[in-house]
């Protein structure tokens, strides 16, 4: 882009910059004389929805919830923000953010402690958000959302098991990793490189695709151990303490980086998966005895009633029955019921 159109693009941004500070807005609708108004804030803007989903269900003519990123004039976010403020806000003044790793570590830092114990602070126990909308009973419904075909073709439920278990020794040394600051032996890159699929087969379940991460996984093992011996050694003791706070084998994939999980594995085998629920559909229109312009139509009408897979994935709010979110629940039930922390 040359200086000229930046400039000009600065100039509407500007324009627009000034209308929307000129514009009149909206006033907020006080609640009731009766009922109070608590503030929630939030890492981001991504986040808002999410937790108004969760805050929804506590609202009574009594009490009602208001979800935002933090006011500052810098519009600074994130986890490191909300950190910052704590200690400005009454305990009236709700926080919630992504666990990370922090509820895996439980105590084993001061971040940790502080939001495991902290009875205004609310953490989303799986690693964050994304990794609810990835829940593996869910995904189903949204293949059928997305290709209106709810022929059942593949089990999530099977294949997020085999993917889970598959990568497990791998989270292990990547998450002690992250516990061992001062090493950082298997950063999240690595481990993003170790766990991602290049492609899903949909026939056999995928099987032929978790075979091919096991070797990969294999490799990075050997890798990993001969070049930090001592840091094996401490793996059992970290391995039991996180597997008491839920993580086993089969359900790793709710305690990894959520980003990770969605753009390279879950995308990766939603995108597989509608791409033979539509070529199913479409075989079933070609081979019907319509003709012409009729099939035209007909096969027109399908596929305009198609949806983006991504679009539905992040509306996806059918992990309600995750323990991990069941957990959160009683938190915050716990909490404005006025009883103590058990998190």
């Amino acid at each position: 882009m040359n200086n000229r159109s930046q400039n000009r693009r600065d100039e509407r941004l500007m324009a627009r910059r000034r209308q929307w500070q000129s514009a009149p807005l909206p006033s907020r609708i006080e609640p009731g004389p009766d009922a109070v108004l608590r503030k929630v804030f939030v890492e981001g803007y991504g986040d808002v929805a999410f937790w108004r989903g969760i805050f929804s269900h506590y609202e009574t003519d009594k009490l009602r919830f208001e979800i935002s990123v933090p006011h500052r004039a810098d519009m600074a976010k994130g986890k490191q923000v909300l950190l910052k403020i704590l200690e400005e806000h009454d305990g009236d003044t709700i926080l919630c953010m992504d666990s990370d790793f922090d509820y895996l570590f439980n105590s084993g830092n001061h971040q940790s402690y502080t939001i495991n114990h902290t009875p205004n602070v609310f953490h989303t126990y799986a690693y964050a958000s994304e990794n609810y909308l990835c829940y593996a009973p869910s995904l189903h419904n949204v293949c059928v959302k997305a290709t209106k075909n709810d022929v059942r073709i593949f089990d999530f439920e099977q294949f997020m098991a085999a993917y889970s278990k598959a990568i497990y020794p791998l989270f292990l040394w990547y998450a002690h990793s992250a516990l061992s600051r001062n090493e950082n032996y298997f950063p999240l890159i690595d481990f993003r490189t170790s766990a991602k699929l290049n492609y899903v087969e949909v026939d056999n379940n995928g099987r032929n695709t978790i075979v091919w991460l096991e070797h990969q996984v294999e490799k990075r093992l050997a890798l990993l151990e001969q070049k930090y011996p001592a840091s094996k050694e401490r793996l059992p003791e970290f391995e039991k303490s996180i597997r008491e706070r839920g993580v086993t084998p089969g359900n790793t994939y709710l305690f990894m980086q959520g980003h990770t999980l969605m753009d390279n594995v879950v995308m990766v085998v939603l995108n597989a998966v509608c791409e033979q629920l539509k070529a199913m559909a479409n075989n079933s229109i070609a081979v019907s005895r319509m003709n012409g312009q009729a099939l035209r139509n007909e096969i027109s009408n399908y596929n305009n009633e198609l949806r983006n897979v991504r679009e539905i994935l992040l509306d996806n709010e059918n992990y309600k029955d995750c323990f991990l979110y069941c957990n959160l629940r009683k938190d915050i039930e716990d909490y404005l019921a006025g009883k103590p922390a058990t998190k």
